[in-house]
Formats: C-alpha cells, structure tokens, sequence
C-alpha cells in the first residue's frame, strides 16, 4: 500500500499536465489500480463523411470546404501518379527483357559474372527497377494509410485516382506481353 500511495502522489505531482488531465484510482484488498484517461481524441473506426479529417500527419488537418476538396485532389494525383510509376517500371523491365539474351543450358550464378560485358547495363536496369519499386511501394504505403484516416471522400478519390490512373497508363498491352508481376504493395 505505501508503493501505491507513493505511486500517486508521484502522478498527480507530474510536471506534463497535458499528459495525464484525468487520473482514477481505486484501490481494493491493499492494491492500488491507476487508470489514466487522455484527453486527446481518438481517431475514427469506423467510416465517416465530413469536411473535417487529418490525412497522415497532425499538420495536414482541414477544416473548411476548400481544404478538404484540396487534399482529396491531391489524394487523386497522388494514387494516379502510383499507377503512372507502376506501368513506367513494367515498361522498364520489358525493354530490359528484350535486350537480354536468352539463357543458355548452363547454369549461371549472376553475382559471380559482374566482370561480364553487359552485365553493368544489367545492374543499371536492376538498380533503376528497384528504385522504382521503392518509390512505388512507399506511395502505395502512404495512400493505404490515408485511407486508414476513414474518411469516405478521401477513400472514394484514392479509389477513383486509382481507376483514373489504371485507364490511363495500365491498360496498354501489358496483359498481352504476359507480364508475371510480383508485386508486393498492399495498393492496388
């Protein structure tokens, strides 16, 4: 019991008064229960419509009419330009593909044939591949976590900048090269 009352005299002393507004305490059969209640608003659930949203970061909150139809602007871009660089790396690995020569029956082991003419081209196009990869996938990260914001417009223009972006940049001959894509990001 005496940790316990020192644990609380400890708490209601705490120099941050923002970090603990409201502390109950309850004890019972010489055991002390803290609970600590925040005042700081807890974010959506479940999905919701209104003008007032925070989009990733604390600092891009809006609040008017204007603002908001401003972030789901940029939402949209932002989810077609995902697909943009999505198809700018397909096309990259099919002009890659047909610059390569076709395997021979002998095995070959990649990282030990760097000394190979073409093989530094092959790096190149390997490295410009995955920096697009990267770039792609973090975009997609970000989108999925602003869709987590649940927030019904910002959800529909991501949704609708996907489409826009997949009509225009995705749909042009990739099904016919029989493009085997292992992708990864959880957007699209």
């Amino acid at each position: 019991m005496v940790v316990g009352n020192f644990l609380i005299r400890r708490l209601q002393n705490n120099k941050n008064p923002r970090k603990f507004q409201n502390i109950a305490f309850s004890s019972s059969r010489g055991s002390v229960s803290v609970r600590y209640f925040s005042s700081a608003k807890m974010m959506h659930m479940t999905f919701y419509w209104g003008k007032k949203v925070t989009i990733l970061i604390d600092s891009w909150k809006t609040d008017s009419w204007t603002s908001y139809f401003l972030s789901l602007l940029a939402c949209l871009v932002a989810a077609a330009l995902y697909q943009y660089l999505e198809n700018r790396r397909i096309r990259l690995k099919l002009l890659a593909g047909g610059r390569r020569p076709s395997p021979a029956p002998e095995i070959r082991a990649p990282l030990l044939r760097w000394g190979v003419a073409g093989d530094k081209e092959k790096l190149g196009v390997k490295f410009a591949e995955a920096v697009l990869f990267g770039v792609n996938s973090a975009i997609g990260y970000l989108l999925m976590l602003a869709v987590m914001s649940f927030n019904g417009g910002v959800f529909l223009a991501i949704a609708v900048g996907l489409t826009i972006g997949y009509f225009f940049f995705r749909n042009e001959g990739e099904n016919d090269a029989l493009v085997v894509d292992n992708n990864s990001c959880a957007c699209a």
